[in-house]
C-alpha cells in the first residue's frame, strides 16, 4: 500500500514538473518555422501564433503576417498577384484554417493586434459566438472583417507610428518608462494567449 502510494506522488511531481517543460519545447507550426517574423512590423509570429496569417499567391510566393491588419497591407503590394490561398489561426487551437471559411469576431472587449477594433478568426461560428458572449464583438465573414481592416488602416496607422515615437522616446530616456506598455508586448488572454503590436 505505501509502494503504491510512494508510486502516486512521485508520478504526480514528474507530471507536474515535466509537463510543462515538454509544452515548453514543442515544435513550432510550420509556417512559422519557415516566416518566423512580419516583415511589415517585425513581431514573432509564434508569440502571436493565434492572430497570425499565411498568404500564398500564384507565382508560388508566401507571406506570414502577425495579424490580418498586416495581411490586409501585404494584398494591397501585392495587388498583381493573386492570392490562392490566405489561411489565419484559430483563436482557440492556433491552428490554421482558410481565413474565408472562419467565423469571424469584429471588436469586443480584448485588445486587437495592430488595431483599435479587434479581429479574431474561430474554426465554427459556436466558438465564435461563445466568444462574444464572453468578450463582445459581432459576429462577421472574412470579407466583412477585412473590409472594417482597410477602413480602420489610417487610424490603426496613426496609433502604431505615436506609440513607436513614445518607445523611441522612452529608450532615449526622455521619459519616465513607468506607465508605458512595450509596443510588442502582447495583452492578457484567456486561453490561449493574446497580443497586440504596432506596424513599422
Amino acid at each position: 500500500m505505501k509502494k503504491r502510494i510512494l508510486s502516486g506522488l512521485i508520478m504526480a511531481i514528474f507530471l507536474v514538473t515535466a509537463l510543462p517543460a515538454l509544452a515548453a519545447d514543442a515544435p513550432k507550426a510550420e509556417d512559422i518555422q519557415k516566416l518566423p517574423s512580419c516583415k511589415y512590423c517585425g513581431m514573432d509570429r509564434d508569440k502571436f501564433n493565434f492572430s497570425r496569417m499565411l498568404v500564398i499567391y500564384n507565382d508560388g510566393s508566401q507571406f506570414g503576417a502577425c495579424s490580418l491588419h498586416c495581411a490586409a497591407i501585404d494584398l494591397v503590394v501585392n495587388m498583381g498577384k493573386s492570392p490562392v490561398s490566405i489561411m489565419v489561426a484559430d483563436y482557440n487551437s492556433k491552428k490554421l484554417i482558410d481565413a474565408e471559411k472562419a467565423a469571424w469576431v469584429v471588436g469586443g472587449k480584448k485588445p486587437g493586434v495592430m488595431t483599435r477594433v479587434a479581429k479574431w478568426a474561430f474554426a465554427t461560428p459556436d466558438e465564435a459566438r461563445a466568444f462574444i458572449k464572453a468578450n463582445g464583438g459581432k459576429l462577421a465573414n472574412f470579407d466583412e472583417a477585412l473590409k472594417v481592416t482597410f477602413e480602420d488602416m489610417y487610424t490603426d496607422t496613426k496609433m502604431i507610428r505615436a506609440k513607436k515615437e513614445k518607445m523611441k522616446k522612452m529608450m532615449k530616456g526622455k521619459m519616465p518608462m513607468q506607465g508605458m506598455e512595450h509596443p510588442h508586448s502582447p495583452p492578457e488572454q484567456a486561453q490561449p494567449q493574446q497580443m497586440q503590436h504596432q506596424h513599422k
